[in-house]
């Protein structure tokens, strides 16, 4: 690419990085979490949510489990007044949730915003300025003590303004607007300076927000800034540190959990990372990386599908099919290595400990989102392999194919998938098993078989079996009587008196019952070869093991005069 040297690196390191941080490898507890998508999320949507829209979001995010929510920047417009004032007046926040607003360090905008609370229980006020190198020289022409002045000013005008509204318990929160593009030195100075007018105690915090406005660095460069300003800032334990990071350089979830290692006490952010340009940090994947490392997330998205079915309903969105946790096919394995390690770790769960989540490709089990294993797990198409197509036959429909014979069935799929071009569906892939395996009785059909057992003569405790068979083959109907030294014996035995050469050997033998129930159905898989040792199996189904297992000789030997013409 051309122009790169027109770039520069645009964030400040800390004076001092002492990387405590690094020490940590997991974040142990959920923050104080703030949805910003009624804020942040609504400006960035090309058609903003209509009232409406946002009381049924807002509802929903509560519902969640968020306790504290941005409703708006209710001076900026009437709709966003409308908006708080609704929420107030008809009741719909509940007592253990706070609304947040925010507000410019301008007298008017912060006399309506304190205006627009008249009634809430509980509020954060968000004030804001921005301090960045690049906004203090271009946009506001102003040096480092007016800009401190804007955010002082502001705070004393809060002090003196929410004095006259009792009614309502206030929480101050200031953001130094593109933080990331600040000094850490002056961010700090201007942070105290505000700490210091505010006078929080322990008892009643302020909050520190420090905003990645624009994502400028990698994640431990914003870590080392968030410990540095952690470690400094005036009345640390009466200090609530919040984190809002946007995502310009795709790292905004990075941002956030290094963040949090290295001093941070609260999230803002959104669903799905909805917000301008890039986007805010997407809080779904925060709490779930937070789940699967036994963490509770203090937010329940045990219901994905309806978490993405919400969002883009207000947002006229989409949720990419392979964002973590929520896409439609992030749980989806349509590799034949992962399906059959996913199908042997389901099966060792099963056996050995259910209540551990240790399946390998999956870092959490669908079934905790609210998504299922039929469909969403195990997916086939060119791709997949034997193990995949054994899993899903037996998991939908309760075939447990031999392991010697997955692979050919796996193939066929594969071969078929390739072909059209298209994944296979549960039920299309066992109606082409059933197809081409189970009860194939053409142009060979034995329509009748009983069975009965003596002692032979020959040697003591031989038994032999005795078979009367009805057989109809190519239209022509044979009513045999054959012995053998077993059942599958004593029909290849029949088989000979007819005019047929069925010339074969047995390789091997299996079955099952397809069900648990007493009235279940039972399936025999039989291998035979040719002469030449070329493999054809078949699969017989019945309510009588013994007629499931000459079902599934007959489907073998049907198979394999697709191939040896025995019967023209």
């Amino acid at each position: 690419m051309k122009n790169y040297d027109k770039y520069r690196i645009g964030y400040f390191v800390p004076p001092v990085n002492e990387y405590d941080w690094v020490k940590k490898d997991h974040i142990e507890k959920a923050p104080r979490w703030c949805s910003v998508d009624l804020r942040d999320g609504n400006q960035a949507l090309i058609v903003p949510m209509n009232l409406e829209q946002k009381l049924e979001f807002f509802t929903y995010l509560c519902e969640i489990g968020f306790k504290e929510i941005e409703v708006g920047f209710p001076a900026a417009s009437d709709t966003e007044f409308e908006f708080l004032r609704t929420l107030i007046e008809q009741d719909m926040i509940p007592d253990d949730v706070t609304v947040q607003v925010l507000t410019q360090s301008r007298r008017h905008i912060i006399e309506k915003t304190f205006e627009s609370l008249v009634g809430a229980k509980h509020a954060v006020v968000h004030l804001y300025n921005s301090t960045s190198f690049a906004q203090r020289q271009q946009v506001f022409r102003k040096d480092k003590e007016e800009i401190i002045k804007i955010a002082t000013d502001g705070a004393e005008l809060m002090n003196e303004i929410a004095a006259r509204y009792t009614d309502t318990d206030f929480e101050f929160e200031y953001s130094p607007e593109s933080f990331t593009g600040t000094e850490p030195e002056f961010a700090l100075e201007i942070c105290n300076a505000v700490i210091d007018i505010w006078k929080p105690t322990p008892e009643h915090k302020v909050i520190i927000n420090l905003p990645a406005t624009v994502e400028m660095s990698m994640p431990h460069v914003f870590a080392n800034q968030v410990e540095y300003m952690s470690k400094n800032l005036h009345s640390r334990d009466s200090v609530v540190l919040s984190l809002h990071p946007h995502n310009d350089r795709g790292t905004g979830v990075a941002d956030a959990e290094l963040g949090l290692l290295a001093g941070g006490d609260r999230i803002e952010g959104t669903l799905f990372g909805n917000g301008e340009r890039t986007g805010n940090v997407d809080i779904v994947t925060l709490a779930m990386n937070m789940f699967t490392h036994g963490v509770d997330p203090k937010l329940d998205f045990s219901d994905m599908p309806r978490a993405v079915e919400m969002f883009e309903k207000f947002t006229d969105m989409t949720v990419d099919p392979r964002r973590p946790y929520c896409g439609s096919l992030v749980f989806a394995a349509f590799s034949g290595s992962h399906q059959d390690a996913i199908a042997k770790g389901m099966k060792w769960r099963a056996e050995t400990d259910p209540t551990r989540w240790t399946v390998p490709y999956l870092p959490i089990d669908p079934h905790d989102v609210g998504r299922q294993y039929d469909g969403d797990v195990i997916r086939i198409n060119s791709q997949s392999g034997k193990g995949g197509v054994a899993y899903i036959i037996n998991r939908d429909h309760g075939f447990d194919i031999p392991k010697a014979m997955r692979a050919e069935v796996g193939y066929m799929m594969k071969g078929i998938s390739d072909h059209t071009h298209e994944e296979l569906s549960s039920d299309e892939i066992f109606d082409i098993f059933s197809r081409e395996y189970i009860n194939f009785f053409s142009p060979l059909d034995i329509t009748d078989a009983t069975f009965s057992y003596f002692s032979s003569t020959k040697e003591e405790g031989e038994k032999t079996v005795a078979v009367r068979m009805r057989v109809v083959i190519d239209g022509e109907v044979y009513n045999i009587d054959a012995e053998g030294n077993g059942r599958l014996d004593a029909v290849a035995n029949g088989l000979k008196k007819t005019p047929y050469n069925f010339d074969y050997r047995f390789i091997t033998y299996t079955e099952h019952a397809i069900s648990t129930d007493s009235s279940s159905k039972a399936a025999a898989y039989i291998c035979i070869a040719d002469k030449d040792g070329h493999e054809y199996w078949g699969v017989g189904t019945q309510y009588d093991i013994t007629l499931a297992a000459v079902n599934a000789l007959v489907s073998a030997l049907n198979r394999m005069n697709k191939k040896e013409h025995m019967v023209k």
